[in-house]
């Protein structure tokens, strides 16, 4: 089954609002078995608005509408639906009461134009706004169906998983077999080497797929089945997860969509270990991507943006002689890295010291290159380690795939000291 998604409004055309229920129903439509093969944006303007519909008519079957359903004369979503549909429009009573009772409860005034926030096509189902004030829609026609959906996410998505996703199994999905999927996290390899390292699994693959996405520090790879059930689903999954699992054991992080700082707070919890941090060329972004985890304040204690030399020698103890003269080795050097790693861990007390010294760039620093940069780990009672390492990308790539580098290397350290589990 083919789906369309139409989001209505001016605003995401002027890129004044980023479109995320595309997103959101594009990942709600192929779980349920239901494959989204195009995303259309349209202005409030009618006659556009009714040749979006036309088109998606011709090449879909199930087609989601987001927008256009507030009380203003240029919300035009249902009325538009209802021409094209050659049906007509009516008050729905309950959505009616509701809007009705917000008005009188501030003790505010009901202008007229909100009536159209009740509005529903005439033998449609409507579909609660458990969140805001316009109803839902919707309706199935000629072996079609439509959902209408309101623009806010707050009340779209309620929306959608409380009203329209049981209306879709019941109307649309009696034949279809939903979507099963895994979601495969790596770090410390790019998306182009990993997919090399895949492609025979990638080229040849029908049942499950495989479908790899990156961002900046870490490749998705996402698993997916048609399955009649979660067992049978979950049976081709972890088939396929363990042969890429036993290709890429360095790399692989979870086996589930969370990032690389979640996965190294969550371990660091569970075995009551602390860090600390003293970062240059990142200036906290190493700190700043770990403490939006819930409970790294048990696992942080804190750290220093050491970014000139002065705040380096005097608060982090770095020697003079390894900063400045003909013969030091610099700022952006591995001594420096590791007199900050051993130095912030001494200060804290912490398990860990991380440090990032470097060049962000855009230009020379110390006469060395933009993207090259030093990261340490030290440990209490073990040996600290130095990374080098040569990072493509303008300022801000260098320095947030710094910061996951490292965290990188504090994971795979982690991991090399777990203790095999006994038989």
């Amino acid at each position: 089954m083919k789906a369309e998604i139409i989001a209505v409004g001016t605003e995401l055309l002027l890129g004044q609002i980023v479109n995320t229920n595309a997103q959101f129903l594009s990942q709600e439509l192929a779980a349920l078995g239901i494959d989204v093969y195009f995303q259309t944006v349209v202005g409030d303007n009618i006659t556009r608005l009714e040749e979006a519909i036309r088109i998606a008519q011709g090449r879909a079957d199930v087609i989601l509408f987001s927008g256009g359903l507030g009380p203003t004369q240029d919300d035009l979503t249902k009325e538009v639906l209802a021409s094209v549909l050659g049906t007509e429009l009516h008050i729905d009573r309950m959505a009616m009461d509701k809007i009705e009772q917000f008005f009188l409860s501030r003790g505010a005034e009901m202008t007229e134009n909100n009536r159209r926030q009740a509005l529903s096509l005439k033998g449609s189902t409507p579909l609660e706004n458990e969140t805001g004030l316009a109803v839902g829609d919707a309706i199935a026609q000629d072996g079609k169906f439509y959902v209408v959906l309101p623009g806010p996410p707050k009340e779209l998505k309620p929306m959608f998983h409380n009203q329209a996703k049981p209306w879709l199994l019941q109307q649309a999905l009696t034949d279809e077999q939903p979507i099963y999927s895994k979601m495969l996290k790596f770090a410390g390899i790019g998306e182009s080497a990993l997919e090399t390292r895949l492609l025979d699994l990638i080229e040849s693959q029908s049942d499950p797929t495989i479908a790899p996405y990156a961002k900046e520090g870490e490749v998705t790879i996402r698993i997916s089945t048609k399955a009649s059930s979660q067992t049978e689903a979950m049976t081709k999954l972890n088939a396929m997860e363990l042969q890429i699992q036993q290709r890429l054991p360095q790399h692989l992080y979870a086996s589930e969509d969370i990032p690389l700082e979640k996965k190294l707070v969550d371990m660091m919890v569970a075995r009551q270990l602390t860090v600390s941090a003293a970062e240059s060329c990142t200036g906290g972004l190493l700190m700043e991507s770990l403490t939006s985890v819930p409970g790294s304040a048990t696992v942080l204690l804190g750290g220093v943006v050491c970014y000139t030399n002065e705040i380096k020698k005097k608060l982090l103890h770095v020697p003079a002689s390894l900063l400045e003269g003909d013969n030091s080795p610099g700022a952006v050097s591995e001594e420096v890295a590791r007199a900050l790693a051993e130095n912030v861990r001494l200060i804290t007390d912490s398990d860990f010291g991380l440090s990032v010294t470097g060049v962000a760039g855009p230009g020379f620093a110390e006469g060395k290159p933009p993207g090259l940069v030093y990261i340490g780990i030290a440990e209490r009672d073990r040996k600290t380690e130095v990374h080098e390492l040569r990072l493509n990308g303008n300022r801000e790539t260098v320095r947030l795939r710094a910061a996951k580098s490292i965290m990188y290397r504090l994971w795979r350290r982690l991991v090399d000291q777990e203790t095999p589990s006994a038989e």
